[in-house]
């Protein structure tokens, strides 16, 4: 395309934006105040901001999410030792969010499978069944039956309880 266009072949419309004409000499006191807004406010402002900028650009940080120590279980914790309870409680309780989301994704990629497959979805979506089973049955068997307001020491009961009906199973066979 050249760069001297025929203005006459191709006309411009007309802009609808009225051109400002100063009636008066007299200067606008909106621009000092933007001015004196500016260098007293946004330009420190910006200046202290650059600089951060430039200090975290050094060493990156990646979070991608909160990562907990393990603290040690209930029945590792001291007679009265408090904050140990504590602790495990909110160990536990983070554990089951855990495994509640393990089973929610398994369940979701076992829809995604039935919704892609159809009418084969018995035959082609089977390992994704048989891993739902598997997460399923190992989710009840440590927090079934707890309750909504099942605690580590219930589940810690349980699991005694649990151990204790095997190990008879056991001896009597």
């Amino acid at each position: 395309m050249p760069e001297d266009h025929d203005w006459e072949a191709y006309k411009v419309p007309p802009t609808r934006t009225p051109v400002s004409e100063r009636t008066t000499s007299v200067p606008n006191p909106v621009n000092y105040f933007q001015s004196a807004f500016n260098y007293v406010f946004d330009a420190p402002i910006a200046v202290v901001r650059e600089w951060i900028e430039k200090l975290q650009s050094k060493n990156k940080f990646y979070y991608y999410h909160q990562q907990f120590r393990r603290v040690p279980d209930l029945s590792e914790c001291l007679e009265g030792d408090y904050l140990c309870y504590y602790e495990a409680e909110a160990q536990w309780r983070r554990d089951r969010m855990v495994d509640q989301q393990i089973v929610e994704i398994v369940r979701e990629r076992l829809a995604a499978c039935k919704q892609r497959e159809g009418p084969n979805q018995f035959q082609n979506c089977a390992k994704e069944m048989e891993l739902l089973a598997q997460v399923t049955k190992a989710y009840q068997d440590r927090y079934g039956e707890l309750g909504y307001h099942g605690n580590a020491r219930t589940c810690l009961m349980k699991q005694k309880h649990r151990m204790m009906e095997e190990r008879k199973a056991a001896q009597e066979n």
